[in-house]
């Protein structure tokens, strides 16, 4: 099973909320999961993020990879 850091979306229409859990990389978006590592609230002014850091070196350790966002710089070409 390959497993995945990603955001979970929780929260009401226009009042988002994400938890970071670890799941697999074939669920969907809001589906299944394995466990939660933390939480982020971008509603905040700044954004604020809380992650278990002992959790997360732990699943990176297992081979749990972060997904990729698409964010930052495009690539070159």
């Amino acid at each position: 099973m390959a497993t995945r850091i990603r955001l979970r979306r929780v929260g009401r229409k226009g009042q988002s909320y994400f938890r970071i859990v670890i799941a697999d990389q074939r669920a969907a978006r809001d589906g299944r999961f394995v466990a939660t590592i933390g939480h982020y609230n971008p509603r905040t002014d700044p954004a604020k993020v809380e992650v278990n850091a002992e959790q997360a070196l732990a699943w990176l350790a297992k081979g749990a990879q972060p997904t990729d966002t698409g964010g930052g710089d495009p690539p070159p070409g």
